[in-house]
């Protein structure tokens, strides 16, 4: 087994442009992995190295490498800043044990901050704050200090302070060793130049300082004795405890610099070592057995394997890349692999440790790491490898569901084949990228998370897999539901190939909770039903969900109950009763009166003070409603809710009224009633 305590599985997340890219760039820099900073404005970013990244300047996909730090192995994953990708941070999270969340010293905690940093904490991932951009105008370290302290309830804990800000900013103060760091600038912030703390700072330093002690002492009595009786106390005895705190998300030490002017990396390098948890150091994952059903913990020292697929990654010359993070046991190049989820088995042909789009052949991969697989037909998102003697499904990954809809086709018929299969090769890299067939016009639909993810998508479809097709203009995905209770009752009779097929069953259909999803629940005495009938009437039942009630939606919200079921060994087959369940579910649901429903979307603006009128006035004419303002320091944050189908087009406007001064981001809220239906 390696040596576990030198791992470290590390994530970065942050809003769009608070810098996550041009931080990985310097840890790649410093840490020897690429030999010349990669800058994002000129296209070069190592980490972001599709085309579509380095041509819009954003991160679109989780980019995974591995380099080393003081004999440390760095697993690190730079994931995407625009809440139209927030799959890949999902994902991404759901893999880490520790993530630096990069915050700018401007914005402070702005609204994907947020999503990101409730994700991290839906998988308990300790985490470091990098507080980023100290060199920018209004830059305000201890701001950002309040800001996350007051967003996100929790013990804010400055390892650093700042030398000066925005243009006088010029290095940092450590307060565990009460020394001025300073980055030289002639050897690209190399070489660290170390002084002692000017008198006019050490004051301010000593109170930050007592600060930081006084929450550590809180927990440790050693600590608490010595800081009373005015000792020296060993730093190796502060580090220890930060490192406990950090790893029980007591509090979330801070760090600063700027990134861009390579200022506060390799502290920030020093502090991924010393405080986020190896993988022996964070709780067990949690699974299920198949052959008992029962909850189950993978450690990482049980000795059978057992991996998650967090991702899945097309690529022209190897195929399918399925990455894995292992959390017991070891693979190696050539085994064969048990897939629970799909019930079969496959074959690892090669194992990869990626960098960027970069890679280097393993043997074998063991506990803790992270590698990638070629070779696995099977393999989806979210989908568990282990044994087939201890067959066990760790827990999956929930996504947003998408919220709009192109229509897509080939010019050419000779290409729909090609499409098709480009199609699903996307759908199963993006859990949020689903296709669809629209039974009425015979159109094939393709679904997203927002405008931009479908412009990423169908670019790439046409650049990258070579594939011109025509692309219908955008519209809201709806959602159908029902509005009361009803039972029906249904019998189906056909005659196949000169055999009788019978199915008579009974459902009751109930909406539910928003947000609940739908659910199938058996009520029936089945125990003359043969098990392949209720399969079919299980499956019957959740196609009906996926294929609507009017209009061909998916269904939200509806609880179906099986109540009874007529059984006879002679005429039953399971065909019959499938199509017995889809008739009786369509004419529950007219009994129980159809609605329609819509995404409504949380649209957070960020904008100049002198534009909040207009920026404000915009989003009511689209019919949205204002939640809440922020004030920063020097601009202003709007909260606000609207519909969906009235928010095509906004960012023109949104430009075009603010001089092109302010921005947005937009997610899915929830879904409503329509008013008027379709």
């Amino acid at each position: 087994m390696p040596d576990l305590k030198k791992i470290r599985n590390i994530g970065i997340m942050a809003h769009i442009d608070a810098g996550k890219t041009t931080t990985s760039e310097r840890i790649l820099y410093y840490t020897g992995k690429i030999h010349k900073i990669g800058e994002i404005d000129d296209g070069a970013a190592t980490m972001d190295w599709m085309a579509q990244e380095q041509e819009r300047g954003i991160t679109i996909q989780s980019a995974a490498t591995t380099t080393y730090w003081n004999d440390f192995q760095i697993n690190l994953i730079d994931t995407p800043g625009h809440v139209d990708f927030t799959a890949e941070v999902e994902r991404s999270l759901r893999v880490l044990d520790g993530a630096v969340a990069v915050l700018c010293a401007v914005g402070g905690v702005q609204p994907q901050t947020e999503t990101v940093w409730h994700q991290a904490d839906n998988y308990n991932v300790p985490r470091i704050c990098f507080v980023n951009k100290m060199d920018r105008l209004g830059a305000d370290f201890f701001a950002v200090l309040d800001d996350v302290k007051n967003k996100f309830s929790c013990e804010t804990f400055p390892l650093q302070i700042p030398i000066g800000a925005s243009n006088t900013f010029e290095g940092i103060i450590d307060l565990l060793r009460m020394q001025e760091i300073r980055f030289d600038a002639a050897t690209d912030g190399e070489k660290l130049i170390y002084s002692e703390i000017a008198p006019e700072r050490l004051d301010e330093a000593k109170m930050w300082r007592e600060k930081m002690i006084d929450v550590l002492s809180a927990e440790n009595d050693e600590i608490a004795e010595l800081f009373l009786s005015e000792e020296e106390i060993p730093v190796e005895m502060l580090l220890a405890e930060i490192r406990k705190g950090t790893i029980e998300r007591r509090f979330v030490p801070f760090l600063c610099g700027a990134s861009r002017r390579n200022i506060g990396v390799q502290p920030l390098l020093d502090a991924i070592t010393e405080f986020l948890p190896a993988p022996d150091e964070v709780a067990a994952a949690k699974a299920i057995s198949c052959k008992k059903g029962d909850a189950v913990e993978v450690h990482y020292d049980d000795k059978t394997p057992c991996g998650l697929i967090f991702k899945i990654q097309y690529d022209k010359e190897m195929g399918i890349l399925s990455y894995v993070r292992m959390y017991s046991g070891k693979i190696r190049a050539g085994e064969q692999v048990f897939n629970p989820g799909k019930k079969k088995k496959d074959r690892v042909n090669r194992i990869l440790r990626m960098h960027a789009n970069k890679s280097e052949a393993m043997d074998v991969i063991e506990t803790g790491d992270i590698g990638v697989f070629i070779g696995l037909k099977f393999a989806q998102t979210g989908d568990t490898l282990c044994s087939e003697g201890n067959p066990i499904l760790l827990e999956n990954m929930s996504f947003p569901q998408p919220v709009i809809s192109v229509a897509i086709e080939s010019e050419t018929l000779s290409d729909r084949e090609k499409l098709n299969e480009t199609l699903e090769i996307l759908s199963k890299e993006d859990p949020t990228f689903t296709v669809r067939e629209d039974s009425e016009t015979g159109q094939v639909l393709i679904s997203g998370m927002g405008e931009l993810h479908i412009d990423v998508l169908t670019t790439r479809i046409k650049d990258e897999f070579k594939l011109p097709c025509r692309i219908g203009s955008p519209h809201v995905t709806y959602r159908e539901s029902v509005s009361q209770e009803a039972t029906h009752t249904e019998r189906f009779e056909k005659v196949i190939g000169g055999k009788e097929n019978v199915a008579e069953l009974s459902i009751r259909i109930l909406p539910q909770n928003q947000g609940d999803g739908n659910i199938f629940v058996n009520n029936a005495d089945c125990r003359n039903v043969s098990e392949e009938v209720l399969t079919a009437i299980k499956n019957g039942i959740e196609n009906s969900f996926a294929g609507g009630i009017k209009y061909g939606y998916p269904c939200t919200d509806i609880r179906v109950e099986l109540t009874s079921v007529k059984f006879d060994e002679d005429t039953a087959t399971p065909f019959a009763f499938e199509a017995c369940a889809v008739a009786a579910f369509d004419a529950a649901c007219e009994k129980a009166i159809p609605t329609v429903l819509e995404p409504i979307m949380n649209v957070d603006i960020t904008c100049p003070k002198e534009f909040v009128g207009e920026a404000v006035s915009l989003v009511t004419m689209r019919g949205g409603m204002v939640l809440s303002m922020e004030s920063k320091p020097t601009t202003e944050l709007v909260h606000t809710r609207a519909p969906m189908v009235k928010m095509f087009g906004f960012s023109t406007s949104l430009r075009s009224v603010t001089q092109g001064r302010a921005s947005f981001s937009m997610e899915f809220s929830h879904f409503e009633l329509k008013p008027g239906g379709l």
